[in-house]
């Protein structure tokens, strides 16, 4: 047998399955699965990203300046203490190495995002789990489960797979009460989707101990790209650049970033038409008595009896072309989170449901 093993925890972890993209012997299947902008980028970035083909020769910046200076521009940050990555798991990657090791402890919820877990294995820190309430937050609990050894929070907000968030006031005060060397982490993939909502960025000014991270994958439909961000206290970012790649993102992903941020017009029109097709998806599958939280992100969680239906909906729905994502890994094998897609997938993910709950013709 080899002696050629693994740091410890990795062994420990079951690599992430991304949402299905096919179902066989259906063509043109709708994919429903990973959350992602049914309308996809805006014509100034794809028009930005063709113009990126000339310079494929070429490294990219290695200091991200012009896309940190569109950021800042936007959402009114400072861009010295804004750091750019491979999508913001790379952001929460780095955050876990710089941070957690061995004997360390990093905090996430029952529901959260398996990516926490996977980062404090990874760099060999212990994970803790913590429970929702409901399937929110519970910011009573974290503080509980906070130790001496307690180095990082990770909360989404909103939540992914469960579509809930806490507000600011609940944030502020989790980040008050955690212990002087533990970092609150806030998730914001899923931020933009919320109106008038900074992503926590006011409290990531206002102290030493939060930092926000961002991502182009999901209102600006750029998942392909991979382009994500954190904002953070100085000293955080200084650490995260120094364990950075000199060239983590390209050329192509940098301009076209910069231009999907930039059009603002095509932003709001996506959020619009996310807040309009959500708040009509939920209320079609509540009258087929599948209910869901009120969501505040781009898909619903829905709810069935027990995980045998869960599971039957999920493959009916495959049979019809239609693909969701099962969460039992997510501790909620009775539910499937469905992506808020065009009217048109709406219309049939509903339609289907209610079909397979023997609700319509």
């Amino acid at each position: 047998m080899t002696k050629i093993t693994p740091q410890p925890g990795i062994l420990d972890i079951d690599p992430y399955v991304g949402g299905a993209s096919h179902v066989e012997g259906i063509s043109n299947a709708v994919k429903l699965s990973s959350n992602e902008n049914p309308f996809g980028p805006s014509e100034a970035a794809k028009e930005a990203f063709r113009k990126a083909a000339y310079e494929l020769h070429r490294y990219p910046s290695t200091d991200h300046a012009s896309l940190r200076a569109a950021i800042a521009e936007v959402h009114g940050l400072d861009a010295g203490r804004i750091i750019c990555g491979v999508g913001s798991d790379e952001i929460l990657a780095f955050l876990c190495q710089a941070y957690a090791g061995p004997g360390d402890e990093v905090i996430h919820t029952e529901h959260g995002f398996a990516i926490y877990r996977i980062g404090a294995l990874t760099n060999g820190a212990t994970p803790v789990e913590v429970p929702e309430r409901e399937r929110v937050t519970d910011v009573d609990a974290i503080l509980a489960a906070c130790t001496e050894r307690t180095k990082l929070v990770f909360i989404a907000n909103p939540n992914n797979p469960t579509g809930t968030m806490i507000g600011e006031g609940e944030i502020a005060r989790l980040a008050e009460g955690l212990p002087e060397q533990t970092l609150l982490v806030l998730d914001g993939a899923y931020a933009e989707y919320v109106e008038n909502y900074d992503g926590g960025a006011a409290l990531v000014e206002a102290r030493e101990n939060v930092v926000m991270t961002r991502t182009f994958s999901k209102l600006y439909g750029l998942g392909g790209l991979r382009v994500g961000w954190g904002y953070g206290p100085a000293h955080v970012i200084d650490v995260l650049n120094r364990i950075r790649g000199p060239f983590n993102l390209s050329q192509a992903a940098l301009v076209t970033a910069e231009a999907a941020i930039r059009d603002r017009a095509w932003a709001e029109k996506c959020r619009e038409d996310n807040t309009r097709l959500r708040a009509w998806l939920a209320e079609a599958l509540a009258e087929h008595g599948v209910p869901s939280d009120t969501s505040t992100a781009n898909f619903i969680l829905a709810r069935f009896a027990d995980r045998a239906q869960a599971e039957a909906c999920d493959e009916y729905l495959k049979s019809q072309g239609l693909i969701v994502r099962r969460v039992a890994g997510y501790n909620l094998p009775h539910c499937l989170r469905i992506t808020v897609g065009d009217e048109a997938a709406c219309r049939r993910v509903a339609h289907a449901v209610g079909q397979f709950l023997g609700n319509v013709a």
